[in-house]
C-alpha cells in the first residue's frame, strides 16, 4: 500500500462526505467505483475488487451517516415516523446483501452497479413531480419497499439514498425531509450491510492483508476520516443551495461513472 493510495482515499472521502451530506446518499455511489479503480493499483483483481469495494464503502458510510444524521437532527428535518416504519425492513434487506453478493459473479455485480448508477443519474436529472394526492404506502407496501431498498443499497454499496430519496419524493415528501430521512435510514442499512459483507467474506482466500471479511481496513479508515469531516458541510450546503442545480450536477457525474463501468462490463472477456 502506497502513500498515493492513502492520499487518494483521503480525497475520495472528502468528496463522498460532501455529496453524501448534501444529497442524503451516503457517498457510496462515488466510493464504490473509485475503490474498484484504486484496488487495481494494488493488484487486487476480480471478483475480490468489487466485493471489497462494496463492503468497504458500506463500512465508511456508517461513519459518514452518523455525522450527517446528527447534523440533520439538529435542523429538525428527519421524519422519524418514516424511519420507525421502514427500519426493520431495510435492515433485513441490507443484511442479506453480503450473502447475495457472494453468490453473484463479479461481472454481474459490476453490471448491476453500473446500471443502478445510470438509473440514479436519470432520476437526478429528471424534472418529474408526483401527483399531489399520492401518500406513503401501508404496511405491505412499506415492507416490500424497505426490503427492496435495503437489498439494492447493500448490493450497490451505498447508504440507500439513491433509492430512498426518489421513493420518498414519489410519495410527496419534501426534498429536504427526504434527504434528511434518507440519511437516518442509511445508517442502519450501512451497518447491517457491512456486517453482512464481513460475515460473507470471512473465510474467502486471497484477501489482502488487513482485510476484515470484504472490508479493506486501510481504505475504510482513510475514507472515513475525511468523509466524517465533510458530511456536516454537505448538510449545510443542502439547506443553502438550490436542490435542483445540485441534483443536475451530480446526475451528470453519475452518468459518466456509470457509463464507464458498463463499458468495462461489455468489454470483459466471456
Amino acid at each position: 500500500m502506497s502513500g498515493e493510495f492513502v492520499t487518494a482515499c483521503l480525497t475520495l472521502g472528502a468528496v463522498a462526505g460532501l455529496l453524501g451530506g448534501a444529497l442524503g446518499i451516503g457517498g457510496g455511489v462515488i466510493i464504490v467505483p473509485a475503490l474498484v479503480y484504486l484496488y487495481a493499483t494494488l493488484d487486487i483483481g476480480a471478483p475480490l475488487d468489487i466485493r471489497l469495494a462494496i463492503g468497504t464503502s458500506l463500512a465508511t458510510i456508517v461513519f459518514t451517516s452518523t455525522t450527517a444524521v446528527y447534523a440533520q437532527y439538529r435542523r429538525g428535518a428527519i421524519r422519524w415516523d418514516i424511519v420507525r416504519r421502514w427500519t426493520p425492513f431495510v435492515l433485513l434487506g441490507s443484511f442479506a446483501s453480503g450473502y447475495v453478493a457472494e453468490l453473484l459473479p463479479g461481472v454481474v455485480l459490476r453490471g448491476f452497479i453500473g446500471a443502478f448508477l445510470l438509473l440514479a443519474a436519470l432520476i437526478m436529472l429528471a424534472r418529474w413531480t408526483p401527483p399531489p394526492h399520492r401518500q406513503l404506502p401501508g404496511h405491505n407496501g412499506t415492507a416490500a419497499t424497505g426490503l427492496t431498498a435495503g437489498l439494492g443499497a447493500g448490493l450497490a454499496g451505498i447508504g440507500g439514498g439513491n433509492i430512498i430519496v426518489p421513493l420518498l419524493v414519489y410519495f410527496n415528501i419534501a426534498m429536504k425531509n427526504a434527504t434528511a430521512t434518507s440519511s437516518a435510514l442509511g445508517l442502519p442499512i450501512a451497518l447491517f450491510g457491512a456486517l453482512s459483507f464481513i460475515s460473507a467474506g470471512r473465510h474467502t482466500p486471497g484477501l489482502p492483508a488487513f482485510s476484515l471479511g470484504y472490508i479493506y481496513l486501510p481504505a475504510m479508515a482513510a475514507v472515513a476520516v475525511t468523509s466524517t469531516l465533510t458530511a456536516p458541510l454537505g448538510v449545510k450546503l443542502a439547506h443553502c443551495l438550490p436542490a435542483g442545480r445540485l441534483k443536475q450536477a451530480f446526475g451528470l457525474l453519475l452518468c459518466l461513472v456509470s457509463l464507464r463501468m458498463l463499458s468495462a462490463v461489455i468489454a470483459a472477456p466471456g
